[in-house]
């Protein structure tokens, strides 16, 4: 080969083509100096199973390296489904590369080790790399992956480059604050200091053209895999390389149950994104958005864009030029849409907030850094919250080494009960329907990710990392700045200003948003013979005779709750047969909600997911996206645990069809419930098991959680999170 200049693009949550800041400055700039572009992804080890890419001969010995682990509950920190969503991503983004003349390879491990077996190498081959750029991340092992990449490049004298990333509503250099000190402490403080720059943000870029990157490179001169891994040639090895390793993610716990579907069946990759972002602004999800975004059953009562932008294949601003275009005429594939060119309605204007939230977020994290993984949250330096303080949260924990000598129950107890509530049997409707849901689906919607949320630390007054390391496992949308900056919210240690008066009823909030029922029925289908709806959320207040009718005499959510909540039915439907409106007069419900003035929590899921959804794509674009080199059609979809040896259950993806009324899914009859006056409700949450689990990594640290079997299972100590937070002073799961 001749004179080389070679540009090594590490992707890892940029993971499109389009509005994508390295790839347009490559195809627009003529002078831009380098020869060739070799894009590269890596699994990351201390974030994802890689002991699906080992050969079987060499597993035993190289197990315990690569089973990413969380560090307070031992889950495997990437479950099934994102592990598929993820497969999903990758091979769409490789195809849409191709299709611009350029590719991309795979490695995985640890990204300093990774570059530097290739820029070793290209110059075992006389070949010049003069540059490695990446975009940059919020988060300890992220902010740790770019130290490793930049000692890399010190010792080989090659460049590096780190760009801003730009998937998010505001630009962090547009902002009129000091990022991150000078954040606001709450969310309402904020939205008003962006409000100019939430009219007009930066604006998307176009995507490059066939031919206009530099070369790629020839399979020949680059160095392969490092061992012991193997990296497949093909995408169904790929994602078996992924999802069989934690497949086996839980013991014991309910099947798939009959009629239920998932409500998030959609594949990974930057075509099914832009797929759902015309979806959405067609069928008019985006309009009713603020009117269904507390719903619970179905495809269209959220915009479901969370996974998109937690994986960087759609970005905000692109979702603000959809919107754009709906509401000022100018996108005529959305002129069949009611609303349509008549500016800003009540919903897209919250897409628009919950866009800012998830902003919000990161730079919450980005302000706060290791802090989002403590148990006492930003209360660690509050003398309040301190050993021997007023306020101090002793949380209660199943890791016997943590537990204080008088924690009741004792650390063996709360474990039966953590895998309990894990396995969604403990006997509150509510709560055991979502944990089933997100089991089987890896998704949950916002209304009920708040309430497991408080069931967990309220209620129970659990460590509430348990709660946000299972969602980081099992979560398809899983963002870590989302996820743990919500849990810690709704947990009472973060920025919540109403932190120690929220508490959610679960039964009250089954009244309010599952009015017939239907959820709790249709994924605890145990309690759907139960005619009265104060039995179907909470099954130990049935009678004998309903019991025996309904067949649960003996069930465990019956004769042994995990918590009795009291609740007065009197003004409640006792039946599904009639609805139940709010009394007038009530003063509102303490909820996960933001109140009116935005202060309230949100949830990386639903309607972090919505805001996250809401981030449509650039005009233009969207419409005829999808790629000729997509991956295989196979929408994400629910697992039947029970079958794990197969592959995953698939749903197929709705196509788009004209609107035909109030409803958004002309095939349901399902109504989301709407928005109630003075309800606020700006909430959006949280972030998303274990393959071999006959393997206990070695812990010198002692006891620790096993998931569901209430067994020890011993600590490694490697976990990412893990590793980043030991070090830090107070951390503590009691």
């Amino acid at each position: 080969m001749a004179y080389s200049n070679i540009l090594i693009y590490l992707l890892r949550k940029d993971l499109r083509v389009a509005d994508n800041p390295v790839l347009h400055y490559l195809s627009s700039t003529p002078d831009h100096g380098f020869t060739h572009l070799l894009p590269v992804y890596v699994f990351p080890r201390l974030q994802m199973d890689l002991s699906g890419f080992v050969d079987d001969e060499d597993l035993d010995s190289h197990r315990h390296e690569f089973s990413a682990r969380s560090r307070v509950g031992r889950f495997p920190r990437c479950g099934p489904h994102r592990a598929k969503f993820i497969a999903e991503t990758v091979w769409d983004l490789k195809h849409s590369l191709e299709a611009l003349g350029s590719g991309l390879i795979l490695r995985v491990g640890d990204h300093g080790a990774a570059l530097s077996t290739l820029v070793e190498g290209f110059k075992d081959k006389k070949l010049h790399v003069g540059a490695v750029w990446t975009t940059g991340l919020v988060g300890s092992e992220e902010t740790d992956q770019e130290t490793a990449v930049a000692e890399v490049c010190k010792d080989h004298g090659v460049d590096f480059k780190i760009w801003a990333d730009e998937k998010y509503f505001i630009d962090d250099r547009d902002l009129n604050f000091g990022p991150p000190d000078g954040l606001p402490p709450v969310f309402t403080t904020y939205l008003r200091s962006v409000e100019p720059l939430r009219e007009k943000p930066r604006s998307v870029l176009p995507m490059p053209v066939k031919s206009s990157l530099p070369a790629f490179l020839e399979e020949s001169t680059i160095a392969p895999q490092a061992k012991p891994f193997v990296i497949p040639d093909r995408y169904d090895e790929l994602e078996d390389a992924l999802v069989r390793p934690v497949k086996e993610f839980i013991g014991d716990m309910p099947a798939f149950p009959q009629g239920a579907s998932s409500a998030h069946p959609f594949k990974g990759g930057e075509a099914a994104a832009h797929d759902r972002l015309e979806y959405v602004m067609r069928a008019e999800v985006a309009k009713n958005y603020k009117d269904t975004r507390n719903g619970l059953i179905g495809v269209d009562f959220s915009t479901k864009f969370s996974a998109y932008l937690a994986q960087g294949t759609l970005t905000a601003r692109q979702i603000h030029e959809a919107l754009l275009g709906y509401e000022d005429g100018s996108a005529e594939g959305y002129k069949d849409a009611a609303g349509f060119g008549e500016g800003e309605n009540e919903g897209t204007k919250a897409v628009r907030n919950e866009l800012l939230w998830r902003d919000y977020m990161r730079l919450y994290h980005k302000k706060f850094g290791n802090k989002l993984f403590q148990a006492h949250g930003l209360k660690a330096d509050d003398p309040q919250y301190q050993e021997g303080g007023e306020k101090r949260i002793n949380w209660k924990t199943a890791d016997e080494s943590r537990a204080s000598p008088d924690q009741s129950p004792d650390a063996t107890a709360v474990g039966k009960i953590l895998d309990r509530f894990n396995a969604g049997t403990t006997g509150m409707g509510l709560i055991d329907a979502s944990q089933r849901e997100l089991i089987h689906t890896g998704y949950t919607s916002n209304r009920t990710r708040q309430n497991v949320a408080n069931f967990l630390a309220k209620h129970l007054g659990i460590d509430w990392r348990y709660g946000a390391e299972w969602y980081e496992m099992l979560l398809i949308d899983y963002d870590v700045s989302s996820n743990w900056a919500n849990w810690q919210y709704v947990a009472g240690v973060g920025n919540d200003p109403r932190s120690e008066s929220r508490l959610f009823n679960p039964v009250k909030q089954a009244f309010d948003y599952d009015k017939d029922g239907s959820y709790v029925r249709t994924w605890v289908p145990e309690v759907s013979k139960l005619e009265k709806l104060e039995n179907v959320f909470q099954a130990c207040t049935a009678s004998e005779e309903d019991i025996k009718e309904g067949g649960l005499e003996g069930n465990p959510m019956v004769t042994d709750p995990v918590k009795k909540i009291q609740f007065s039915v009197e003004g409640k439907p006792r039946n599904n047969k009639r609805s139940y409106a709010r009394r007038k007069g009530r003063g509102k419900q303490t909820g996960g909600e933001h109140d009116e003035k935005g202060e309230g929590h949100k949830d990386d899921g639903d309607d972090a997911a919505e805001a996250e959804a809401s981030q449509g794509g650039q005009r233009g674009l969207s419409q005829g996206w999808r790629s000729q080199h997509s991956p295989p059609k196979s929408s994400h979809g629910p697992i039947d645990i029970r079958k794990l040896e197969g592959p995953l259950v698939v749903a197929s993806h709705p196509k788009p069809t004209p609107p035909t009324g109030p409803s958004m899914n002309p095939e349901s009859s399902y109504r989301a419930p709407a928005n109630r006056a003075g309800r606020g409700g700006r909430g959006g949450f949280f972030r998303g098991g274990s393959g071999n689990r006959g393997y206990v990594p070695p812990n010198p640290t002692g006891r620790g959680y096993r998931p569901v079997t209430g067994r020890p299972m011993e600590n490694r100590g490697v976990s990412s999170r893990a590793t980043q937070t030991a070090a830090q002073p107070g951390v503590s799961s009691a």
